[in-house]
């Protein structure tokens, strides 16, 4: 992604992923993907489109956000931000590092760092039921 704008890449990434999941049924963007023939585009491709459009809502808008499927499907979206979040907080806020080769580098300490927590977190849990006599 790299000089790219985010609402550039949006089909991109769809196309991408559903030919390693070609029973994707829906996809969650944030704002900043908001182009409209992104939506109208993503609307022949794949079922549920979670695209919020940026700016004021038209009414035909209102009703797509408002609706009780693009609700329910955005409030999935909040589960990707928390994992954002997570990454975050393990280091991956600002880079200190120059270049790109460093840059890579850089997100990839961050992702294994949030993963080794969530394995430790797992096994923990794992030893207390142990320990409490629990099977699992």
């Amino acid at each position: 992604m790299q000089n790219e704008v985010d609402s550039d890449i949006t089909v991109f990434f769809i196309e991408e992923t559903i030919k390693l999941f070609p029973k994707l049924k829906s996809c969650s963007y944030d704002k900043g993907f908001w182009k409209p023939e992104n939506r109208k585009f993503l609307n022949t491709i794949i079922d549920t489109v979670i695209l919020p459009k940026k700016g004021k809502l038209s009414q035909k808008d209102k009703d797509i956000e408002f609706s009780y499927e693009f609700k329910s499907a955005r409030k999935k979206h909040s589960a990707v931000e928390s994992g954002i979040n997570a990454l975050k907080n393990h280091g991956l806020d600002r880079c200190p590092d120059k270049g790109i080769k460093a840059f890579r580098r850089y997100i990839s300490l961050a992702v294994l760092a949030g993963n080794l927590q969530i394995l430790g977190d797992m096994n923990q849990k794992k030893t207390l039921k142990k320990r409490n006599g629990l099977k699992i």
